[in-house]
């Protein structure tokens, strides 16, 4: 019942994405009757608080939590006011049309801005990552691929090399080979990131401390009903914009598609202004902000249909049947203005698109789940070494340097990366050149097969051959590249730039897929006759595609990190555009899945929020312990008596004292001290903004008349003071429960409900009240975890 000290504090939504909570206690100033069933008294009048509104009632604080019931109910009277007026005139007519068409409009703008934003942000961050390793003198804008289009120098295999581009050594030393070129394109790349890096943390601290990290985790808390002014407006998205770029500029561990979806949100927020229907109603604007994170994720990975499952699945809490179909319809729109941007001149959404021609086969299934068996792994160890050091940075003096870390990770980066061009690249072209198949115009070291002379290069199929001594180079450089995205991605994650988490996983999973794929290729090759494989591997035939186990791989360790499943699946099977392949990508997504949950059910966003200390009632976690509510209530013995009102014999001053002197979001009203008989339940600040109006607007208010809740006025002496009622500030009807009822049914119900609190009574009679945070310190104190990391309620 303490008040939120931190302001980040989260709402847990909890339960299904069909219902809203019935009942959430914080800054419940309503007059309207509630039963344990959850039921609402139609006959109560949402916001007739006292014989007149009092202004600031209906809206929220900074760092609060919105109520679900109020905002609806304001909805619902507002639709009934447009629906009764509308054959009054034309122009209610009209009124009525703009009214049920602007959350079409407002999804439309949003899927717009998300489009042009991520294009802008593809051809940037593409462009600025080229230009650490040199510029193009033809037109300063290219950048490395483009600048050598129009170019009839390139070779086949140079085809990026043309007298255009220049490399920074060429242009300083007038140098393209030898050690002192490769020194000063070393120096360079040094240089450029280390900019890049101190440009974005720098602007994220002066301009929009909200731009930083991925954003999902606190898109969630929004979207559960919780209240960040400022995180979604527009100095956030300009700056998260810009930062964004730097970050995958820099060649930090890191990718863009976590911040796309914040940058999503923040379009969807600021559109949302422009509709009154959305603007003041916090509810119905986070059905928008739903559909924007579904168009976040469609720009993010050329995939609409993996994004409104990705906002249904991962980050929405509400999410009525109308809200999918606009949530399609946003990422559609996004979808396509993308594609119109054509931002990798290839025709498509995203730069790593591929296509496989060539059939998985049944005994595939064997390397393909243990390639699930190592995102799980992967991801079980991830989600604690960064938590372990995000904990650290938090709990010692290294956190109040952020410049500094960000300063420090990005030089040790790039130190480490330029010498293997497998991390020196950007890391969609590396998962690009790793699932991208070996045909007959590729040129990479990957496919560097001995290749037999009668074979025409003109075969789409090409057949399985014997790797040569490139593709064992690359392997070698490829395992490094593996352990170096492994420990830079734990120590990047969680740094003050925008960072997101979804293609440094993928670049892992793709790394040991592909690798595990030239395995299992070249001994179905020297071992065709083996029983595995003569059953579908003839000599001669393409039988293994090294891309596909590269595209399992990645998903199984995005699915190991954030224990995402159908979207997941759903977005990596519209990036390769084959359905053949939807049973090894489920196969190595839910192994994945179970070996991630083996090691512990939260995955990094709910892992992030549990180290913050925040009260988020994971619908996820069971709770199995046969505790009752009398166990977990407040006061227990031996502590201070719970703090209540009584209904008619207190004055203002002892309500003042009250308030003042504790720190409780709200109060129990009972009959009298003796009986404790519970009456209803009155909240903070409901009670001080009918104080504050009583004493500014109704004459004979002084602090020693008689405070009543009840219908009535008490029987007072003729000299007494005017009375003061406060009847149409309690809810009558709080949620409550008997001492014996078991705690798995009362976290159930705080999970389905979104309450914050509930009132224990016996046989009628107040005994205590359990929170949200009593009940997540309990669940920590039976798993033998300390109870005072839940710091907030």
């Amino acid at each position: 019942m303490d008040m939120p000290s931190d302001p980040y504090l989260p709402y847990d939504g909890g339960g299904g994405r069909d219902s809203i909570p019935l009942q959430e206690m914080h800054k419940r100033g309503a007059n309207y009757t509630m039963t344990n069933g959850g039921g609402i008294n139609s006959t109560t009048h949402l916001l007739d608080l006292l014989d007149e509104p009092i202004p600031g009632v209906g809206t929220y604080d900074d760092f609060h939590t919105i109520d679900w019931v109020r905002e609806k109910c304001k909805d619902r009277e507002r639709h009934r006011k447009i629906t009764s007026k509308k054959r009054d005139s034309v122009w209610e007519f009209i009124k009525s049309l703009y009214d049920a068409w602007s959350g079409w409009l407002v999804v439309t703008l949003t899927g717009l801005a998300s489009g042009a934003l991520a294009g802008l942000i593809d051809i940037a961050a593409d462009w600025m990552t080229d230009l650490k390793e040199g510029i193009c003198l033809s037109a300063l804008w290219f950048n490395h691929e483009q600048c050598c289009w129009d170019s009839d120098e390139p070779t086949f295999e140079a085809r990026n090399e043309c007298p255009q581009w220049k490399t920074w050594a060429e242009l300083i030393i007038g140098q393209a080979d030898g050690p002192g070129s490769y020194i000063m394109n070393y120096i360079m790349y040094i240089f450029w990131a280390l900019g890049f890096g101190f440009l974005a943390v720098s602007f994220v601290k002066v301009f929009a401390p909200y731009a930083c990290g991925s954003g999902i985790p606190e898109i969630k808390t929004i979207l559960s009903g919780f209240i960040i002014r400022g995180y979604l407006g527009k100095w956030t998205l300009l700056i998260k914009t810009v930062t964004l770029v730097l970050a995958v500029a820099s060649g930090l561990s890191l990718g863009k598609e976590g911040p796309l979806v914040h940058v999503a949100c923040c379009c969807g927020n600021i559109f949302s202004y422009l509709f009154p229907k959305y603007n003041k109603n916090e509810a119905k604007k986070r059905e928008v902000l739903s559909a924007a994170s579904a168009a976040g994720v469609s720009v993010a990975f050329g995939a609409p249909i993996g994004g409104v499952l990705f906002s249904l699945e991962e980050v929405s809490y509400y999410f009525p049947l109308k809200t999918l179909w606009r949530s399609f319809f946003a990422a559609l729109v996004a979808a396509f203005v993308l594609r119109s941007i054509n931002p990798f001149g290839n025709s498509r959404l995203v730069l790593f698109y591929v296509e496989y021609h060539t059939p998985w086969y049944l005994f595939e299934l064997i390397p393909f789940i243990l390639l699930g068996v190592f995102g799980g792994l992967w991801g079980a160890f991830f989600i604690r070494a960064n938590i372990a050091w995000c904990r650290r940075r938090k709990t010692t003096k290294f956190g109040k340097f952020p410049v500094l870390e960000v300063i420090a990770v990005t030089v040790i980066t790039a130190v480490v990366a330029f010498p293997n061009q497998y991390t020196r690249k950007n890391t969609s072209e590396l998962i690009k050149e790793l699932f991208t198949d070996c045909g007959p115009l590729e040129s990479s070291p990957l496919c560097d097969y001995q290749t037999d002379a009668n074979v025409s290069k003109l075969l789409d199929d090409i057949p399985d051959r014997p790797a040569g001594q490139g593709v064992y180079d690359a392997i070698g450089k490829l395992a490094l590249a593996l352990i170096f995205k492994i420990i830079m991605t734990i120590f990047t994650f969680g740094i003050k730039v925008p960072s997101g988490l979804f293609i440094p996983s993928m670049a892992i999973g793709a790394i040991a897929g592909r690798i595990v794929g030239i395995a299992v290729e070249q001994l179905a090759y020297y071992h065709h006759d083996w029983f595995i494989f003569n059953q579908w591997c003839n000599v001669g035939a393409d039988c293994v595609t090294p891309g596909l186990y590269a595209m399992v791989g990645a998903a199984a360790c995005l699915g190991g990190v954030t224990r995402m499943t159908v979207s997941l699946v759903v977005i990596v099977f519209e990036l390769t555009g084959g359905l053949e392949y939807i049973v090894p990508l489920m196969a190595a997504v839910m192994t994945s899945k179970w070996v991630g949950d083996a090691f512990g059910r939260e995955g990094i966003y709910e892992s992030h929020i549990r180290l913050n200390g925040y009260p988020f009632l994971d619908a996820k976690e069971e709770f199995t312990h046969t505790t009752l509510a009398a166990d977990v209530m407040r006061p227990r013995r031996n502590e201070t008596p719970l703090s209540v009102l009584t209904q008619d014999d207190m004055t203002v001053e002892d309500l003042e004292m009250m308030i003042n002197e504790t720190t409780y979001n709200g109060f129990p009203v009972i009959v009298s001290k003796e009986s404790q008989r519970l009456v209803g339940f009155a909240l903070r600040r409901d009670i001080t903004i009918a104080l504050e109006n009583a004493r500014r607007k109704q004459e004979g208010i002084v602090s020693s008349s008689r405070v009543h809740f009840t219908q009535h006025a008490p029987t007072l002496p003729a000299d007494s003071p005017r009375p003061l009622k406060l009847r149409s500030i309690l809810d009558m009807s709080p949620f409550t429960v008997t001492d014996h009822t078991p705690m798995e049914i009362v976290v159930d119900i705080f999970r389905k409900l979104g309450l914050r609190q509930c009132l224990v009574t016996h046989n009628g009679r107040l005994l205590g009240i359990i929170t949200k945070k009593d009940i997540l310190r309990h669940m920590a104190q039976m798993a033998d975890q300390d109870p005072e990391s839940i710091m907030f309620n």
